[in-house]
Protein backbone atom coordinates (compact mmCIF):
# COMPACT_ATOMS: atom_id res chain seq x y z
CA UNK A 1 0.00 0.00 0.00
CA UNK A 2 1.01 3.61 -0.49
CA UNK A 3 2.38 5.56 2.48
CA UNK A 4 1.62 9.29 2.46
CA UNK A 5 2.56 12.44 4.35
CA UNK A 6 0.01 14.61 6.17
CA UNK A 7 -0.92 16.32 2.87
CA UNK A 8 -1.52 13.01 1.09
CA UNK A 9 1.69 13.04 -0.97
CA UNK A 10 3.24 9.58 -1.59
CA UNK A 11 6.33 8.89 0.53
CA UNK A 12 6.80 5.14 0.16
CA UNK A 13 5.13 1.75 0.27
CA UNK A 14 4.52 -0.92 2.90
CA UNK A 15 2.45 -4.08 3.30
CA UNK A 16 -1.05 -3.77 4.74
CA UNK A 17 -0.09 -5.86 7.77
CA UNK A 18 2.96 -3.69 8.56
CA UNK A 19 1.10 -0.39 8.14
CA UNK A 20 -1.61 -1.50 10.59
CA UNK A 21 0.83 -2.71 13.26
CA UNK A 22 1.26 -0.31 16.20
CA UNK A 23 2.14 2.54 16.10
CA UNK A 24 0.81 2.51 12.52
CA UNK A 25 2.02 4.17 9.34
CA UNK A 26 -0.04 6.84 7.57
CA UNK A 27 -1.31 5.45 4.29
CA UNK A 28 -3.81 6.11 1.53
CA UNK A 29 -7.21 4.50 1.92
CA UNK A 30 -10.76 5.02 0.70
CA UNK A 31 -14.23 4.72 2.18
CA UNK A 32 -17.16 4.22 -0.18
CA UNK A 33 -20.63 5.45 0.71
CA UNK A 34 -23.42 4.13 -1.47
CA UNK A 35 -26.58 6.22 -1.35
CA UNK A 36 -30.04 5.35 -2.67
CA UNK A 37 -32.63 7.72 -4.15
CA UNK A 38 -34.16 8.28 -0.68
CA UNK A 39 -30.80 9.58 0.63
CA UNK A 40 -30.11 6.52 2.77
CA UNK A 41 -26.60 5.07 2.94
CA UNK A 42 -25.73 1.39 2.75
CA UNK A 43 -23.85 0.29 5.87
CA UNK A 44 -21.95 -2.92 6.28
CA UNK A 45 -21.22 -4.70 9.52
CA UNK A 46 -17.63 -5.83 9.18
CA UNK A 47 -17.05 -9.59 9.26
CA UNK A 48 -15.87 -11.24 12.48
CA UNK A 49 -12.60 -12.26 10.81
CA UNK A 50 -11.55 -8.66 10.00
CA UNK A 51 -8.25 -7.74 11.67
CA UNK A 52 -9.38 -4.20 12.52
CA UNK A 53 -12.69 -3.31 14.17
CA UNK A 54 -14.53 -6.57 13.40
CA UNK A 55 -18.32 -6.69 13.78
CA UNK A 56 -18.64 -2.91 13.80
CA UNK A 57 -20.93 -1.02 11.46
CA UNK A 58 -19.06 0.97 8.81
CA UNK A 59 -19.54 2.59 5.42
CA UNK A 60 -20.54 0.53 2.37
CA UNK A 61 -17.00 -0.70 1.71
CA UNK A 62 -13.43 0.44 2.16
CA UNK A 63 -9.91 -0.49 1.20
CA UNK A 64 -6.51 0.67 0.00
CA UNK A 65 -5.54 1.61 -3.54
CA UNK A 66 -2.38 0.16 -4.96
CA UNK A 67 0.49 2.65 -5.22
CA UNK A 68 -0.40 5.03 -8.05
CA UNK A 69 -3.87 3.51 -8.59
CA UNK A 70 -6.67 6.09 -8.92
CA UNK A 71 -8.89 6.01 -5.83
CA UNK A 72 -12.15 5.59 -7.77
CA UNK A 73 -10.67 2.66 -9.74
CA UNK A 74 -9.63 0.95 -6.49
CA UNK A 75 -13.04 1.70 -4.95
CA UNK A 76 -14.86 0.15 -7.92
CA UNK A 77 -12.65 -2.94 -7.63
CA UNK A 78 -13.43 -3.33 -3.91
CA UNK A 79 -17.17 -2.78 -4.44
CA UNK A 80 -17.15 -5.69 -6.87
CA UNK A 81 -15.03 -7.87 -4.54
CA UNK A 82 -16.84 -7.11 -1.26
CA UNK A 83 -20.43 -6.56 -2.40
CA UNK A 84 -20.65 -7.85 -5.96
CA UNK A 85 -21.78 -4.38 -7.06
CA UNK A 86 -20.49 -3.25 -10.45
CA UNK A 87 -21.03 -0.37 -12.87
CA UNK A 88 -21.54 2.36 -10.26
CA UNK A 89 -20.39 5.88 -11.05
CA UNK A 90 -18.10 6.93 -8.18
CA UNK A 91 -17.00 10.43 -7.21
CA UNK A 92 -14.43 11.43 -4.62
CA UNK A 93 -16.06 14.02 -2.31
CA UNK A 94 -13.30 14.73 0.19
CA UNK A 95 -10.71 13.32 2.58
CA UNK A 96 -10.96 12.30 6.21
CA UNK A 97 -7.59 11.96 7.98
CA UNK A 98 -7.60 9.97 11.23
CA UNK A 99 -5.81 7.54 13.51
CA UNK A 100 -7.63 4.91 15.58
CA UNK A 101 -6.35 2.08 17.78
CA UNK A 102 -8.42 -1.10 17.91
CA UNK A 103 -8.42 -2.12 21.59
CA UNK A 104 -9.58 -5.65 20.77
CA UNK A 105 -7.03 -6.58 18.11
CA UNK A 106 -4.16 -4.20 18.91
CA UNK A 107 -4.10 -3.04 15.30
CA UNK A 108 -4.07 0.58 14.14
CA UNK A 109 -5.83 2.57 11.45
CA UNK A 110 -3.75 5.60 10.44
CA UNK A 111 -5.33 6.71 7.23
CA UNK A 112 -5.54 9.50 4.73
CA UNK A 113 -9.02 8.35 3.75
CA UNK A 114 -10.55 9.44 0.45
CA UNK A 115 -14.34 9.48 0.78
CA UNK A 116 -16.05 8.19 -2.37
CA UNK A 117 -19.77 8.47 -3.14
CA UNK A 118 -21.91 6.37 -5.46
CA UNK A 119 -25.64 6.03 -6.07
CA UNK A 120 -27.44 2.71 -6.33
CA UNK A 121 -31.04 1.59 -6.17
CA UNK A 122 -32.07 0.26 -2.77
CA UNK A 123 -33.07 -3.01 -4.47
CA UNK A 124 -29.83 -3.37 -6.45
CA UNK A 125 -28.50 -6.93 -6.33
CA UNK A 126 -25.79 -7.43 -3.72
CA UNK A 127 -23.56 -10.48 -3.33
CA UNK A 128 -21.63 -9.78 -0.13
CA UNK A 129 -18.43 -11.72 0.55
CA UNK A 130 -18.88 -13.31 4.02
CA UNK A 131 -15.14 -12.95 4.67
CA UNK A 132 -15.64 -9.17 4.44
CA UNK A 133 -19.26 -8.48 5.42
CA UNK A 134 -21.37 -9.90 8.27
CA UNK A 135 -24.52 -7.90 7.52
CA UNK A 136 -25.87 -5.01 5.42
CA UNK A 137 -28.53 -2.39 6.12
CA UNK A 138 -29.78 0.90 4.71
CA UNK A 139 -29.87 3.84 7.15
CA UNK A 140 -30.88 7.49 6.85
CA UNK A 141 -27.61 9.44 6.77
CA UNK A 142 -29.10 12.22 8.91
CA UNK A 143 -29.85 9.77 11.75
CA UNK A 144 -26.40 8.20 11.93
CA UNK A 145 -24.45 10.85 13.89
CA UNK A 146 -26.89 10.51 16.82
CA UNK A 147 -26.79 6.71 16.62
CA UNK A 148 -22.99 6.74 16.61
CA UNK A 149 -22.88 9.15 19.57
CA UNK A 150 -25.31 6.96 21.53
CA UNK A 151 -23.38 3.72 20.92
CA UNK A 152 -19.88 4.46 19.56
CA UNK A 153 -18.62 0.92 20.18
CA UNK A 154 -21.08 -0.44 17.61
CA UNK A 155 -19.54 1.62 14.80
CA UNK A 156 -16.14 1.81 13.13
CA UNK A 157 -14.30 4.86 14.48
CA UNK A 158 -13.96 6.43 11.03
CA UNK A 159 -17.67 6.35 10.14
CA UNK A 160 -18.56 9.65 11.84
CA UNK A 161 -15.75 11.44 9.98
CA UNK A 162 -16.72 9.90 6.66
CA UNK A 163 -20.32 11.01 7.22
CA UNK A 164 -19.09 14.53 8.10
CA UNK A 165 -17.43 14.71 4.67
CA UNK A 166 -20.72 13.61 3.09
CA UNK A 167 -22.66 16.26 5.04
CA UNK A 168 -20.20 19.07 4.27
CA UNK A 169 -21.50 21.82 1.99
CA UNK A 170 -20.59 21.25 -1.59
CA UNK A 171 -19.44 18.55 -1.78
CA UNK A 172 -15.99 19.98 -2.44
CA UNK A 173 -13.62 17.35 -3.91
CA UNK A 174 -10.75 19.09 -2.11
CA UNK A 175 -12.42 19.11 1.31
CA UNK A 176 -10.48 17.54 4.14
CA UNK A 177 -11.73 16.69 7.62
CA UNK A 178 -9.19 15.95 10.34
CA UNK A 179 -10.01 13.84 13.37
CA UNK A 180 -9.31 15.55 16.69
CA UNK A 181 -5.92 14.58 18.08
CA UNK A 182 -6.02 11.28 19.93
CA UNK A 183 -9.58 10.54 18.80
CA UNK A 184 -10.65 7.95 16.27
Amino acid sequence: MELVDDAGRPVGAMSVAEAHRSPGARHRAFSVLLRDDAGRVLLQRRAAVKTRFPLRWANSCCGHPLPGEPVTVAAARRLAEELGIVDVALTEIGVYAYRADDPDTGRVEYEYDHVVLGRVAADAPVDADPAEVAELRWAPAADLPARIAADPGAYAPWLAGVLAVLAAPGPDPGARVEAPSGDG
